[in-house]
C-alpha cells in the first residue's frame, strides 16, 4: 500500500463514507432548493450547490487515493473549512441573506456541526497518512 492509498483504509473508510453522505445530501438539497425555491434565498441555495460540489470533489479524491487526488482532496477540504467558517460567520452577521439554512450556515448547526468538524478531521487524516 502506497502512502496515497492509505487515505482509503482504516478510519479513512469512515471519513469517505461521511463525505459521501454529505455529498449526496448536499447535492439533493441544493437541487431541490434551486429547482423549487431559488428566488426565496438565492445566496443560500447557490452556496448549498457550491458546498455540494466541494463535498463531491473531496469524496472522490479521498476514495481515489492517488498522489494527485490527495492534493485535490487537500485543496477541496481547505476550501470547505474556509467556507464553513466564513459562511457560518456571515450567516450570523447578515441573517437576512440566509432566510433558509444551508449546509454551512451557522457553522453547520442544522447538521449537528458536523460540517465544521469534518474538514478538520479530513485535514488531520490527510496529514497522518502523508
Amino acid at each position: 500500500m502506497t502512502d496515497a492509498e492509505a487515505t482509503r483504509h482504516g478510519p479513512g473508510r469512515i471519513l469517505i463514507l461521511v463525505y459521501g453522505v454529505f455529498a449526496l445530501s448536499a447535492t439533493a438539497r441544493a437541487g431541490v432548493q434551486i429547482a423549487t425555491e431559488f428566488s426565496e434565498a438565492p445566496i443560500a441555495y447557490a452556496l448549498s450547490a457550491v458546498a455540494a460540489v466541494i463535498y463531491c470533489a473531496a469524496t472522490f479524491a479521498l476514495a481515489r487515493a492517488t498522489k494527485l487526488s490527495r492534493q485535490v482532496a487537500t485543496v477541496a477540504i481547505v476550501i470547505e473549512l474556509v467556507g464553513v467558517v466564513g459562511i457560518g460567520a456571515f450567516s450570523y452577521a447578515v441573517p437576512e441573506d440566509f432566510p433558509d439554512a444551508t449546509v454551512w450556515s451557522h457553522f453547520g448547526q442544522g447538521y449537528g456541526f458536523v460540517p465544521l468538524v469534518l474538514p478538520v478531521l479530513g485535514l488531520l487524516w490527510l496529514r497522518r497518512t502523508a
